[in-house]
């Protein structure tokens, strides 16, 4: 996003390469729908103005390269090169979707496969956790404890003020899910307890529980800002087609909650960490009364942790488009974010009594971040598609919808090459191109079926050889004791 959108806006505004922007105003377009006045800050301004705006993404932040809202050029021209700022901002959105589809498609495979070929017998397993699964180098009790506490679970497995006010309204969407991501995860694992499910089982459901919680909360935050933005009650969305009055322009908008949640949640962890798992250890080392150490140090939960990362990853995913620069912040978060819980990890937390398997949980966190991404692509997909775009601001102000771009570029092509493209859009395109699609799927269902049958057989002529060498070795022992 920045190097096809955020670059090309630098390139024209500084002048390099003698570039020049082409301008155009709205087309066909109402004048009322075409005012858009940002907050940014004029004049004398307080402090605390600008540590709101820098929390909640107004003032100086809604007319920065950060949001939609502050690309407005339709062309820039680069030496005799008309560089197309509407069609590569669109590309780029779905570039970045389909990379990180194909990517998560790629890992999820590898980690199917290895699930498929280190799934072991249960009978073998167990014999592996008994007579093989102590480390003999452990000196350190707590460690000897805690290595006792993970294979008895792994056994369990296998056998069973004005500007605070300000503040507070417009953060409290991201307070009030930030809220619901943490309070529900501790509702799921104390209700799991009475629940009498299998260890393995409890795991993945406590998960697949917070999962759609979080996901969930996103999806309610985005339908209400969409029926908001979309409101048409006493025709308040004639004649742009949306809410004009309420969200000139809209997308920056919705990049302003993405950013909030995003923002939020960094703060969240840092807190956290700050505030209650440092004094929880210091409680812990230095007062020795039964309740304090009853309540000993908080888990470092891998799982947890992970849907953290998922659930960031999915906002970063869905704001981009409305916050192309999103994903730098979200990257110099996580980075941060690495140290503290890092530092967390070693000072202030203990290692998780129930461990989780990397073969299996790698290829489950992978299936929860498809999940997300389809949950991005929904709201993006929806808003190019259908919901009209601010007249007011951005690259696609000249188009009824951001996806007109699309057909619009089309149609100063080449008439042949029109009516291939064309073509290739149609009815009489799709459908035969999706029974085809559903035959391949059905195809390598039915190969990979195949394969998991040879895998099974395989595994039993191994069992097979095994009983036989084991066999051939009692006839041997019993040859070499006879006079």
């Amino acid at each position: 996003m920045f190097g096809f959108i955020t670059l090309p806006t630098i390139i024209s505004d500084y002048g390099i390469f003698n570039s020049t922007v082409a301008n155009i105003s709205p087309k066909n377009t109402d004048y009322n729908c075409s005012i858009y006045e940002p907050s940014g800050n004029k004049g004398l301004v307080y402090f605390y103005t600008y540590l709101q705006d820098l929390l909640s993404g107004t003032g100086f932040l809604e007319v920065t390269r950060l949001f939609y809202g502050y690309y407005t050029v339709d062309a820039v021209w680069i030496s005799v090169m008309r560089y197309n700022l509407p069609l590569a901002y669109l590309l780029a959105t779905f570039a970045y979707l389909a990379l990180s589809f194909l990517w998560i498609i790629k890992r999820s495979v590898e980690g199917f496969k290895q699930n498929l070929v280190h799934d072991a017998d249960p009978f073998q397993s167990y014999c592996n956790k008994v007579f093989a699964g102590w480390d003999f180098c452990i000196t350190d009790p707590n460690a000897a404890q805690l290595k006792h506490r993970s294979l008895q679970y792994e056994l369990q497995d296998i056998s069973n003020t004005n500007f605070q006010a300000n503040l507070l309204v417009q953060y409290l969407p991201s307070i009030v899910i930030t809220l619901a991501n943490f309070i529900g995860p501790q509702i799921f694992s104390f209700l799991i307890k009475f629940e009498d499910y299998l260890p393995a089982f409890e795991i993945i459901l406590t998960l697949m529980r917070c999962v759609f919680l979080r996901l969930a909360n996103i999806g309610v935050l985005l339908f209400s800002l969409w029926s908001q933005i979309s409101n048409c009650a006493a025709d308040k969305c004639e004649p742009c087609g949306y809410n004009y009055k309420l969200y000139p322009c809209w997308e920056s908008d919705v990049g302003q909650e993405m950013y909030k949640l995003m923002i939020f949640d960094f703060i969240i962890i840092l807190g956290m960490t700050l505030f209650v798992d440092f004094p929880r250890k210091l409680l812990v080392t230095h007062c020795s009364c039964k309740p304090v150490q009853w309540w000993g140090l908080s888990e470092f939960r891998i799982s947890d942790n992970v849907l953290e990362i998922i659930y960031g990853q999915t906002i970063c995913w869905i704001g981009t488009f409305f916050s192309p620069l999103l994903p730098a912040i979200a990257t110099v978060k996580y980075f941060i974010i690495f140290y503290i819980k890092k530092i967390s990890l070693i000072h202030a937390r203990k290692p998780a009594d129930r461990p989780i398997r990397a073969s299996s949980s790698n290829f489950f966190f992978l299936a929860v971040l498809l999940i997300g991404l389809i949950l991005a692509f929904i709201p993006v997909g929806v808003s190019i598609a259908s919901i009209p775009s601010s007249k007011a601001c951005g690259p696609f102000r000249n188009f009824n919808t951001s996806w007109e771009v699309v057909p619009d570029t089309i149609r100063g092509f080449p008439k042949g090459l029109q009516q291939v493209l064309f073509g290739m859009a149609s009815e009489a395109f799709a459908v035969p191109f999706f029974m085809v699609i559903c035959l391949i799927m059905f195809y390598f269902m039915a190969l990979a079926g195949a394969h998991k049958r040879v895998v099974e057989r395989l595994e039993e002529q191994l069992a097979l050889e095994s009983r036989d060498k084991m066999f051939l070795i009692r006839k041997i022992t019993e040859a070499k004791r006879c006079p």
